[in-house]
């Protein structure tokens, strides 16, 4: 958790911080990405809101029980870290469909998608090395 506490904090309160802006209107014309005012693109960017504020509640309520020492902050960890993945890479392929390369957003939506593997991976490497009495 003391790696990724940080990457929780800036990931989960930047979504947070990124929608009140966008609800607020306070991103220049000259940052947006391609097609900001248009109502489709406008939309679509929309539809990433339940998502992202779903990855930050995960998040942040996985931080909340590590910090109260509860096992099951790693269920939450891991649902955050997917769904960060899966945010990431919906805005990444949209945007290599349509042949739209803004480096800024790209960057932005790249970190989503890649910090979270090398986590998943550590989850799944640790979850393998217990043996659980699971059944699904």
């Amino acid at each position: 958790m003391k790696f990724l506490k940080p990457f929780f904090l800036v990931t989960d309160i930047g979504f947070i911080v990124y929608w009140i802006v966008t609800y607020f209107q306070l991103i220049p014309k000259s940052a947006a990405f391609k097609d900001y005012d248009n109502p489709i693109i406008i939309a679509w960017n929309w539809s990433f809101f339940p998502l992202d504020i779903l990855i930050s509640f995960t998040g942040l309520f996985s931080l909340y029980l590590y910090k109260r020492n509860r096992e099951s902050w790693k269920g939450y960890a891991l649902i955050s870290l997917v769904l960060t993945f899966c945010s990431g890479l919906q805005a990444i392929a949209y945007w290599a469909f349509i042949k739209d390369f803004d480096l800024t957003w790209w960057a932005f939506n790249l970190y989503l998608m890649i910090y979270p593997l090398f986590f998943i991976k550590l989850f799944i490497k640790e979850n393998g090395n217990h043996k659980n009495n699971l059944s699904i």
